[in-house]
C-alpha cells in the first residue's frame, strides 16, 4: 500500500452562516458546526485511505470565539496519523466576517475515522509520513490522544497506555 502525506488529504470547506444555521443570539449553533466539521474531516479521511469511512469518535470541542450570522466559516481538515484501520483527523475551524475584513479563530479538534471495506469490515490504510514540522508534533501526539480515547472507551487499561506513562513518570 502506498505511503500518503498529511497534504494529500487536506480539506477546506467553506460555509456561510445563514439565519438558519443560528440560535437566538445571532451566532453559528454548535450542532451545525460539528456537522459541518464531521463532513470535512470524512473527506479528508477518505481522501486518505480512498475507500469509504464512518467516525468513530469526535475529541473534545471547544468553542474559542462565536461565529455570527452573516460570517463565512472555514474548515481545514488533514490526516494527522493513521493506525491500522482508523485515522485521526486534526481539524480547524475559522471564522471570517468580510464586512470588517478579519479572520478569527473559532476552534478546533480531532475526529477518528475508519475505513470500511465493500463488507462494510474495517480494512487497512495508508501509512502516513508527515514531512513539516507541525505535521511531525501532530504525528507523534496522535499516539497519546489515541490511547486516551481508548481508556475513556474502555477499550484499554490505564496501565497498558504506555505513552501516556511517559508523560507522568519522573525520570
Amino acid at each position: 500500500m502506498q505511503k500518503k502525506k498529511p497534504a494529500d488529504s487536506q480539506v477546506t470547506m467553506t460555509e456561510l452562516v445563514l439565519p438558519n444555521d443560528t440560535n437566538v443570539f445571532g451566532n453559528l449553533m454548535g450542532g451545525r458546526l460539528m456537522y459541518w466539521m464531521d463532513i470535512a474531516a470524512a473527506l479528508a479521511a477518505g481522501k486518505h485511505c480512498n475507500a469509504p469511512v464512518v467516525t468513530a469518535s469526535v475529541d473534545n470541542i471547544s468553542f474559542e470565539s462565536p461565529i455570527k450570522l452573516g460570517n463565512v466559516v472555514h474548515i481545514e481538515a488533514r490526516v494527522t496519523r493513521s493506525f491500522n484501520s482508523s485515522m485521526e483527523i486534526h481539524l480547524s475551524v475559522w471564522g471570517e466576517d468580510l464586512t470588517h475584513q478579519y479572520r478569527y479563530k473559532s476552534n478546533e479538534a480531532y475526529y477518528t475515522f475508519v475505513a470500511l471495506d465493500p463488507n462494510r469490515k474495517p480494512r487497512p490504510v495508508p501509512v502516513l509520513e508527515p514531512e513539516t514540522e507541525a505535521e511531525k508534533k501532530l504525528f507523534d501526539g496522535a499516539l497519546r490522544r489515541r490511547q486516551l480515547r481508548l481508556i475513556l472507551g474502555g477499550k484499554m487499561k490505564a496501565a497498558d497506555a504506555t505513552e501516556l506513562k511517559a508523560l507522568f513518570s519522573e525520570g
